[in-house]
């Protein structure tokens, strides 16, 4: 199995030193280097197109923010992923960051072992979230006006079978819950996935929910709004 390939990216030396000396003891993760601020990281993943890059918001030259929206608005594929790791949980961080393009937004406080699981489990295509993040994000929404449900083959053009898939997906279920319930395989249900997330130009689960929660697609509280809204 191929190693995950990381770039921190972070101005405190010694955050830099307690983040590689973490992930040095796991054998299927590698440290391709260190960055000290936002254009050193943009510069460092586009030379050694790191699988992850976990990445500080408040640097100086540039902003963690806007180095998270060039590094994944790179046309190469893969873009590297970026898991935000910071001691800030205020709003305008998260929701920036998330929408610049983050996998993931942890707080430095988070247990070493909970980051080397954010760090495989972004590098895997899966988004991870802090549960007082996950919380913000839902409270963010709920404190907008409902948005009006729109026409979902006016949104996407999905097949029958991917709007399944995802609806299921803004719910919160796995590929294998997700499987189960439509009495498919997993390999199938990752197919249909990907396929989602390039009809919608995004690149993971967070994403898919945001692109749900601004297009009146789920309500804070409801849940999914009637599906014969959705096709009428």
């Amino acid at each position: 199995m191929a190693s995950i390939k990381v770039v921190i990216a972070d101005d405190q030396p010694l955050v830099r030193n307690g983040l590689r000396a973490t992930l040095a003891d796991i054998p299927e993760i590698e440290v391709l280097g260190e960055a000290q601020h936002g254009q050193e990281a943009v510069q460092m993943a586009r030379l050694l197109r790191p699988d992850v890059v976990l990445m500080d918001i408040d640097m100086p030259r540039m902003d963690g923010v806007e180095a998270t929206r060039l590094i994944t608005s790179d046309p190469r594929e893969p873009a590297p992923r970026v898991l935000i790791l910071t001691v800030y949980e205020q709003d305008e961080y998260v929701f920036e960051a998330l929408r610049a393009g983050a996998s993931g937004f942890l707080l430095k406080t988070t247990p070493t072992e909970k980051i080397v699981e954010a760090v495989q489990a972004v590098a895997e295509g899966s988004a991870m979230l802090a549960p007082t993040v996950t919380r913000k994000l839902i409270a963010e929404f709920a404190s907008r006006p409902s948005a009006a449900a729109v026409n979902a083959p006016e949104l996407v053009d999905f097949t029958e079978r991917e709007m399944d898939v995802f609806k299921l997906l803004v719910c919160g279920y796995r590929n294998d819950e997700v499987a189960r319930r439509l009495v498919v395989g997993e390999s199938t249900v990752k197919s249909h996935v990907q396929h989602i997330y390039m009809k919608l130009g995004v690149r993971d689960r967070v994403q898919v929910v945001i692109y749900a929660y601004e297009h009146g697609l789920v309500r804070p509280g409801v849940g999914l709004v009637s599906t014969d809204r959705w096709n009428s």
